[in-house]
């Protein structure tokens, strides 16, 4: 179980990052590092885990013409993230180059090549927004489904999505697809800003392979304690 829950270190500071790895390495091998903290602290961050013998999910969905991507993918995997993340939205060329040129590179530098995985659907986004706001007419596990499916036709390993989506995504694109589900919130854990969201134990009992929680930790008066809690809740799944 220590494998498979990513804590997001969504908070703005280094020092406090560091702090929070240092403070729960013993618990969780993988962190993941974000749009906010990547912003403030750079690579910086990715080097201080590797540092500490453990692994970064570098959540930055990366959207943009292929090439860029794929060039980002590069500088990606040259810092030894263990996973990122690209949006599926942005095409089968986009990540199907991203995929490719990643591909190339390690193993002309004899590199491990990291997980890429795609974004289908934000988990803060619901059917209303999806219409009203982005124009899909369709329903949303229909847009969810269509995206991972692109994402595995691409070559991709997986995606990023709602545990609601998460049996779906299974049966779709078979076992050896990655699904990693944010919004996952223990009963006792306020929902904050997710719509779509889910326990630990039924999110892996619906097909979830790493579960990304943050707030529900870090928020929690006892966060050692809440990781405890969590992991046995996901041991009885």
């Amino acid at each position: 179980m220590k494998e498979k829950l990513i804590l997001a270190l969504d908070v703005a500071e280094y020092s406090y990052a560091v702090e929070l790895v240092d403070k729960f390495s013993a618990y969780i091998e993988i962190f993941k590092v974000g749009l906010e903290l990547h912003t403030a602290a750079g690579s910086k961050i990715v080097e201080a885990i590797h540092k500490r013998g453990k692994k970064v999910f570098l959540d930055l969905k990366f959207h943009d013409i292929p090439n860029t991507v794929a060039k980002a993918g590069i500088a990606a995997a040259r810092s030894g993230v263990f996973m990122f993340n690209v949006h599926a939205s942005g095409g089968l060329d986009m990540m199907q180059k991203c995929r490719d040129e990643v591909v190339n590179v390690c193993l002309a530098e004899n590199i491990a090549r990291p997980r890429i995985i795609a974004v289908t659907v934000l988990t803060s986004m619901s059917q209303d927004v999806l219409k009203h706001e982005i124009g899909i007419q369709h329903s949303l596990n229909t847009h969810v489904r269509h995206l991972a499916g692109l994402s595995l036709k691409a070559g991709l390993d997986g995606v990023v999505a709602s545990a609601q989506e998460a049996a779906l995504i299974r049966s779709h694109c078979g076992r050896g697809f990655l699904i990693v589900t944010p919004g996952i919130r223990p009963s006792w854990a306020a929902a904050d800003d997710q719509r779509r969201m889910m326990t630990p134990k039924k999110a892996l009992q619906a097909g979830a392979d790493y579960l990304v929680m943050g707030r529900a930790i870090l928020n929690h008066a006892d966060p050692g304690q809440a990781i405890k809690l969590i992991q046995e809740e996901m041991a009885r799944a």
